[in-house]
C-alpha cells in the first residue's frame, strides 16, 4: 500500500514537473508579473496614454482590409473594466481608404515605444466578436520592425480569430520565409460553442528556442527552431511588443456580407506580461 502510494506521488509529481501551467489556470510560481493592464479606467476613458497607443490609418496593412483605424472613444474606450475595441460600420465617411471612402472604422492598439519584452507569458482575457469579415488579433511584432522590416523582425499570433469561424482560433508565427500563408500555424476548436459566447483566456509562453500556445490554459502548440523551414531561420530573440485589434474584410476573413451584423465589439478584461524569476 505505501508502496503504491510512493508510485501515485512519484507520477504526479511527474505530471506536474511537466506542465507549464498549474491545473488551476494560474502560472507557474516561477512567472513573476512584470507589467499589465486591467482595464479599470472610468467607463468612457481612454486607455492609458502610458501603456498604449493608437495606429491610425486606412492602407489596407498589406491584406487589403476595410477598417479605418481610429483613436475616437467610438472605437476604442475603457468600460465596464474592460477594454472595448468597436468595429462600425460608416459608408461614405470622411475617411480614406485605398480603395476610396471607408466603410468601416475600427482601433488597433500597441505598445510599441511604452513596453516591449523578450521572452515570458504573454496572456489576455478576451471575449472576441463573430460574423463575416471580422478578423481579430491579439498579438506581437517584434520590437526592430522599423530597421528590420516584416517579416525580417518576426510575428507572434498568439490569439487571431476570423468571424465565420466563430469556433476556432488560430496561433501563427511568421518570420523570413515562413510568413503569410506559409506561416507556421495551428488551431484550436471549441467544442460545443463559440469563442463570442464568453470571454477566453489566451496565452504564449516564449522562452529560448521554444513558443507554446494555449487557450484557457490548455497547451495546443509547441513550436521551437527545428519546425523553421530549412534555410531560414528563428527570428524570435529579440524583444516584441504588443497588439490589441478588430481588422475588417481583407484578403484572410474575406469582406463584410448581408449576414454581418455592425457594431461588433471585442471586449479585453485584462493583459498580463509575467518573466522567469
Amino acid at each position: 500500500m505505501q508502496a503504491s502510494i510512493v508510485v501515485l506521488l512519484l507520477v504526479t509529481a511527474t505530471a506536474w514537473a511537466c506542465q507549464t501551467s498549474p491545473p488551476d489556470g494560474s502560472p507557474d510560481p516561477a512567472w513573476k508579473l512584470v507589467w499589465s493592464d486591467e482595464f479599470d479606467g472610468p467607463d468612457g476613458a481612454p486607455v492609458a496614454a502610458t501603456r498604449w497607443s493608437a495606429v491610425i490609418g486606412g492602407d489596407g496593412w498589406g491584406n487589403q482590409e476595410r477598417e479605418y483605424y481610429t483613436d475616437r472613444l467610438t472605437n476604442v474606450q475603457q468600460r465596464t473594466g474592460n477594454l472595448v475595441i468597436s468595429a462600425i460600420k460608416e459608408p461614405a465617411s470622411a475617411y480614406s481608404c485605398w480603395y476610396g471612402p471607408c466603410q468601416y472604422t475600427s482601433a488597433r492598439l500597441q505598445t510599441k515605444a511604452h513596453f516591449d519584452q523578450l521572452y515570458g507569458r504573454f496572456e489576455a482575457r478576451i471575449k472576441i466578436p463573430s460574423g463575416q469579415g471580422l478578423w481579430s488579433a491579439f498579438w506581437m511584432l517584434g520590437s526592430d520592425i522599423d530597421s528590420a522590416s516584416w517579416p525580417n523582425c518576426g510575428e507572434i499570433d498568439i490569439m487571431e480569430n476570423i468571424g465565420k469561424e466563430p469556433s476556432i482560433v488560430h496561433a501563427t508565427l511568421h518570420g523570413p520565409g515562413y510568413s503569410g500563408t506559409n506561416g507556421l500555424t495551428a488551431a484550436d476548436a471549441l467544442g460545443g460553442a463559440t469563442f463570442a459566447d464568453d470571454f477566453h483566456v489566451f496565452t504564449v509562453e516564449w522562452e529560448k528556442d521554444v513558443i507554446r500556445s494555449y487557450v484557457d490554459h490548455t497547451l495546443y502548440e509547441t513550436r521551437t527552431p527545428a519546425d523553421v523551414p530549412a534555410g531560414n531561420h528563428w527570428v524570435f530573440d529579440h524583444p516584441f511588443f504588443l497588439l490589441l485589434n478588430v481588422a475588417v474584410g481583407g484578403n484572410f476573413p474575406g469582406d463584410p456580407d448581408q449576414t454581418t451584423i455592425f457594431p461588433q465589439t471585442m471586449l479585453v478584461d485584462y493583459v498580463r506580461v509575467y518573466r522567469k524569476a
